[in-house]
């Protein structure tokens, strides 16, 4: 029926990345140790253990330092200073535990054979990547059928996602349709094209857009089961932007919201609840000890920049509605509210200089560890909003509530996926994460999450 082309997912392809990461890096680290003076680093069976921690650092590093993330991938400018970092770090951390990896040789030049030969891997590994796999011989070629008033946003969405995801045409099958789109690379089809279509131009899958019930007409409904009886995959708008996004697109749900939202199997299981909060504790005990270090400098910051009281509490709404008092290190200057409540935008003049130097690194969150103890907040979970913005957005934004089914977080899924949010649309991006993590959370979510927020603040990204 069609000629099935060869295509990478954006799981295959972090898969493909991870896996052959390590495999050239030991092989190029077999070769340097048979071909040059180097023995430091060796594979045999008796130091399997050497190995097992260079992967273990490789995969950690290279997941802090952005290694796998596609958009990056895809440039060699940009996946290359993620290379020297990971790089940096894992030859770093290998030579300072030498408990568990070879004792630092006596030759301080097989240091830098060690460090060459693994940077010569992966810039090889990565040239080869980019060159055949991130590729148009690679793209995934969709047809997109049924409403197409949102078609720009979708391209440009699924772009931003993947850059391997191509949307080559659609089928508007709108009974109001308008005479035709234009838009640039995607051509328009008929209806009864559909067929014709996927085998000419290779289609891979198909996208179904159907918000109304009666879109589409029983003659496409037949077309598209003859495609999915052939083995052409036939998905779902919503659930194609949620695989590929990470978020819930609550702006196209409708009376039928009950599909979107299979909560209850993560809610309701104890054990991950039970270890969630052992998690918590322990990690906001560490914190604040830890954070003990920075103390000193934080007080004198504030009486040098700030001028004014250390801590700052504001009322938040937390798990089922219930409003706390959260506690952060004071950023603004004093009475920065006293017109109302505003949001806090990029570059806010209500901003101290020594306070914008907290926000970006996240020490102005540390106070929080004390809220994670009181039970208040969990070390995961939506950021907690103020009462006046909770009622403004909830009038607006459908299910924004949802989000107090569970206990905020210090971080969070929308924390670490997109910027500070400072408008309408801001909050409904982070809404879709926010619901995406509560649908989906986990504990491997929540490691996730906990390395992405390492990134966020190795790269000073707060606002």
């Amino acid at each position: 029926m069609f000629k099935e082309g060869v295509h990478f997912n954006i799981s295959e392809r972090k898969v493909l990345l991870r896996l052959v990461d390590v495999l050239v890096v030991l092989i190029v680290l077999c070769f340097v140790s048979s071909s040059f003076s180097f023995d430091y680093f060796t594979i045999s069976k008796e130091r399997w253990r050497w190995v097992l921690v260079l992967i273990l650092y490789l995969s950690i590093f290279g997941t802090i330092f952005e290694l796998y993330d596609l958009q990056k991938s895809s440039k060699l400018d940009k996946i290359f200073t993620s290379i020297v970092f990971t790089v940096s770090t894992t030859v770093l951390f290998y030579f300072l535990t030498p408990f568990f990896t070879p004792e630092l040789p006596g030759n301080r030049l097989q240091i830098l054979y060690f460090y060459c030969a693994i940077l010569f891997a992966l810039l090889l590994w990565r040239y080869v990547y980019l060159t055949f796999i991130v590729s148009p011989r690679f793209f995934k070629k969709v047809l997109v059928v049924g409403e197409t008033s949102n078609l720009q946003a979708m391209i440009d969405i699924f772009k931003q996602s993947d850059p391997n995801y191509k949307i080559s045409g659609f089928v508007n099958c709108e009974s109001d349709r308008v005479p035709s789109l234009t838009l640039e690379e995607v051509q328009e089809y008929q209806t009864h094209e559909i067929l014709e279509v996927v085998k000419r131009e290779g289609i891979m899958e198909i996208v179904v857009v159907n918000y109304k019930p009666d879109t589409i007409t029983p003659d496409v409904y037949q077309t598209l089961i003859t495609l999915l009886e052939s083995g052409l995959p036939v998905r779902e708008y919503t659930q194609v932007f949620e695989d590929m996004t990470y978020r819930v697109p609550v702006q196209f749900v409708g009376k039928d919201f009950y599909k979107y939202f299979p909560f209850s199997r993560n809610n309701k299981n104890r054990l991950y609840r039970f270890f969630q909060r052992v998690f918590d504790i322990v990690i906001a005990v560490v914190g604040m000890l830890l954070s003990l270090v920075f103390l000193p400098c934080i007080v004198l910051g504030n009486l040098i920049g700030n001028r004014g009281p250390l801590f700052y509490t504001q009322e938040r709404v937390g798990m089922n509605g219930r409003v706390f008092k959260m506690i952060k290190y004071r950023t603004m200057i004093k009475n920065a509210e006293d017109s109302g409540a505003v949001w806090a935008v990029k570059n806010d003049g209500r901003i101290t200089p020594f306070g914008r130097f907290l926000r970006h690194s996240r020490l102005d969150e540390i106070p929080q560890f004390i809220n994670v103890l009181l039970g208040d907040m969990s070390l995961i979970g939506p950021r907690p909003e103020r009462p006046f913005f909770v009622k403004q957005l909830s009038e607006v934004l459908p299910f924004y509530e949802t989000r107090h089914m569970i206990k905020p977080g210090v971080t969070g899924w929308a924390q670490v996926k997109t910027r500070y949010g400072s408008s309408i649309d801001d909050s409904l991006l982070k809404l879709q994460y926010d619901l995406y993590y509560i649908k989906h959370r986990s504990l491997f979510l929540d490691l996730n999450i906990m390395i992405k927020t390492l990134t966020t603040v190795i790269f000073f990204r707060g606002q």
